[in-house]
C-alpha cells in the first residue's frame, strides 16, 4: 500500500515509518518539525530514517537515502492547502494520523496550539479522508480520554465523558468527529487509545525520559501524588505492531465502519517499582522530591484490552524490565552523540 504517515519525525511516528517500510509498503511521512521539545531529535530520527536535515525544506520531498521507499514532506496538518495538494498528487490508500500536540500538562499552559492542531488539523484529515476515498484512516487518540473514568481496567465501553485535561478533550473530539465522518461518508475509521508508550527515541517531556535524563545528571526526579501513581507503560515495540495491525484489519460494521481499540500493557506498574528499574539499569541512585498530584493526572491506569485481543489477535509481549533494558541501552548510546 502506500500509507500516509503523520507525525513521522515524532517518537510513535518514526517507528511506524521504520516498520512499514520493511514489511515493503510506500510511505509518505509529514511533520511541521515544532518546538514543543528539542527539534534536533525529531531531525535525528529523521536522519535515522536516511533523510538530511539540509535537504528539508518546507512542502518538498525528499527521499530517504537508505529506506528507497520512504519520502519525506515537511508540512503542517493545518496548511490546508498544502494537504489538498499532497493527497490529490499521492493518492494515498490508508493514512496514520499520529501528529498531534501532545502533552496533558502543556495543553494547561498553552491550550490554543491544542485547538489547531488537534481539532482544526484533524478536521483537514477527516475532510481530506473523504474527498480522496481512503480506503482506511487509523489515528491516534489516548487512554487520557478516560478521564475521571473509576472503573478499572478502563474499556472501550465504559463513557468517556468526564476528561480533566484540554489534551485529553481534544483527543475524544477526534473521536467523536472520525465517527460523524465515518457515519455520514462510509470511511472506514480505528482509532488507537494508547497508554503511556515509552521506548527508544522517546519523548524527553515524559516521564521515563524526563527520569533517566536527571538521574543521569546526578540531579533531583519529581514524583507526583507523592509516588501513589500506577501506569499502564507499554514498549513502543509492542504498540508498533498493534498500528500495524489496525492499519490491515479495515472496519466494515454498518451502518458505519467505525472502531476504538486500547493498546496498553493491561499490567499497571507502580511508578516506584519503574523508578527503581530505571536506577538499576541507569546504575545510579536517583534524588527523589515527592510532590502533590498535579492537574489533569489521574492516579492509575490500565487497559481492558480483551476486545483487541479479539478482533486484531494483539497483546503485548514485552516486560517493563527488558522494555527500560532496551531504552536504557538507547539512551546512554545517545548521550555519547
Amino acid at each position: 500500500m502506500k500509507i500516509l504517515v503523520t507525525g513521522s519525525a515524532g517518537f510513535i511516528g518514526f517507528h511506524l515509518v521504520k516498520k512499514l517500510i520493511s514489511l515493503g509498503h510506500t510511505v509518505i511521512g509529514i511533520d511541521n518539525i515544532n518546538d514543543y521539545y528539542d527539534i534536533n531529535l525529531k531531525y535525528d530520527r529523521l536522519l535515522h530514517s536516511g533523510i538530511q536535515q539540509n535537504l528539508i525544506q518546507y512542502g518538498t520531498k525528499v527521499k530517504s537515502v537508505s529506506l528507497a521507499e520512504y519520502y519525506f514532506i515537511k508540512l503542517d496538518l493545518t496548511d490546508y492547502e498544502g494537504m489538498l495538494k499532497l493527497f490529490s498528487e499521492e493518492q494515498f490508500d490508508s493514512v496514520c494520523n499520529l501528529a498531534a500536540q501532545a502533552g496533558v500538562r502543556y495543553s494547561i499552559e498553552n491550550p490554543h496550539s491544542y485547538i489547531e492542531s488537534n481539532i482544526k488539523g484533524f478536521l483537514n484529515i477527516l475532510e481530506l479522508s473523504k474527498i480522496h476515498l481512503i480506503k482506511h484512516l487509523v489515528y491516534a487518540s489516548s487512554s487520557s480520554v478516560y478521564g475521571l473514568n473509576e472503573n478499572l481496567p478502563f474499556s472501550v465501553t465504559d463513557p468517556v465523558d468526564r476528561p480533566i485535561s484540554l489534551y485529553a478533550a481534544t483527543k475524544r473530539s477526534n473521536e467523536l468527529m472520525a465517527h460523524t465522518y465515518s457515519y455520514l461518508y462510509n470511511i472506514p475509521v480505528t482509532g488507537l487509545r494508547f497508554f503511556t508508550v515509552y521506548g527508544s527515541w522517546g519523548r524527553p517531556d515524559m516521564s521515563y525520559f524526563k527520569f533517566a535524563d536527571l538521574i543521569y545528571n546526578n540531579k533531583p526526579i519529581e514524583i507526583y501524588n507523592n509516588g501513589n501513581m500506577k501506569r499502564d507503560f507499554t514498549f513502543i515495540n509492542d504498540i508498533i505492531n498493534g498500528i500495524v495491525l489496525a492499519i490491515n484489519n479495515i472496519p466494515i460494521n454498518l451502518p458505519c465502519p467505525f472502531v476504538i481499540f486500547n493498546l496498553g500493557n493491561n499490567k499497571p506498574e507502580k511508578l516506584l517499582d519503574f523508578i527503581n528499574i530505571l536506577e538499576n539499569e541507569l546504575g545510579k541512585k536517583a534524588k527523589k522530591t515527592y510532590l502533590e498530584l498535579q492537574p489533569g493526572d489521574v492516579p492509575v491506569t490500565m487497559a481492558n484490552i480483551d476486545y483487541t485481543k479479539k478482533m486484531l489477535k494483539w497483546e503485548p509481549e514485552t516486560s517493563i524490565k527488558d522494555g527500560l533494558k532496551s531504552f536504557v541501552e538507547w539512551f546512554l548510546e545517545y548521550k555519547k552523540k
